[in-house]
């Protein structure tokens, strides 16, 4: 049976008001975008006003081949990023308009659909941490992005661990013994898989037996915006396809790559 993948929770449109561009986005839905282009049967549930963004949003989205059919429009602002570029390069993330999102909460037939998919991607930010007890007794797999958020006593990562099968976190400091210890103490909580991406650096994987170590495929980096969320695409697509860690790795180096050296972010 083709297996279904589910981008929860948070959705935005990042826009370049000096370009002229906006592009769809936010952590499950970049992931979602990179899997649709890849063959995987994707869904986006979240939520898009009723302003000109939303609507392009969603014709975006479906022009992916994403099953947009719950992404609810609502009266309002679509959520939206301010961006601008520094010195031509950088991204500056300017201010946040959260609009529809800061209300957003899942209705019982978005859970059920939601049930319905093989796996789900979420993340701090999108208004579902409450469901996921439910979805994962369901039997639905679990992909989060953490972020450099793991550690922060803010957001109680240790009451969520339990419920994420598959757990990604950036971590901006060197390939310290600290990084390596964190990401065993997080797999005692229960998740199958525990990934850190550490930028040039690359990423560490701990299954609950083995450290693997993956580095990166060098590119010219242009944008650095989107290289977390193309990691974490490449190497769901292995989980997927029952690839073995490594191999995961190494997909999630060449997506992240092809990335990074582009303007848009997937």
């Amino acid at each position: 049976m083709e297996k279904k993948v589910a981008a929860v929770g948070f959705c935005c449109a990042d826009v370049y008001q000096e370009l002229d561009k906006f592009y769809p986005t936010g952590n499950g839905v970049d992931w979602g975008v990179h899997l649709a282009r890849m063959g995987v049967p994707v869904s986006v549930v979240s939520v898009v006003g009723t302003d000109d963004y939303g609507e392009k949003m969603k014709q975006a989205l479906s022009g992916e081949g994403i099953d947009i059919t719950h992404l609810r429009t609502e009266q309002g602002d679509t959520c939206k990023m301010m961006m601008a570029l520094k010195n031509g390069v950088d991204r500056v993330h300017l201010e946040e308009i959260e609009g529809v999102m800061a209300d957003y909460a899942l209705t019982q037939e978005e859970f059920d659909f939601v049930a319905g998919h093989h796996m789900l991607h979420t993340d701090l930010f999108g208004k579902v941490l409450d469901r996921l007890p439910a979805w994962k007794e369901a039997g639905v797999e679990v992909v989060m992005d953490f972020s450099v958020f793991s550690e922060d006593p803010e957001y109680e990562c240790e009451k969520l661990f339990p419920y994420v099968d598959y757990v990604f976190l950036s971590y901006d400091g060197k390939k310290d013994e600290h990084i390596k210890e964190w990401v065993k103490k997080i797999h005692t909580y229960g998740p199958k898989l525990v990934t850190a991406t550490m930028g040039e650096l690359g990423s560490i994987c701990w299954d609950g037996s083995t450290l693997y170590e993956y580095g990166i495929v060098p590119a010219q980096v242009v944008n650095t915006v989107g290289a977390g969320d193309s990691y974490i695409a490449g190497f769901t697509y292995g989980i997927l396809n029952g690839w073995d860690v490594s191999a995961c790795m190494e997909n999630g180096a060449k997506v992240s790559s092809a990335v990074v050296s582009k303007f848009e972010p997937y």
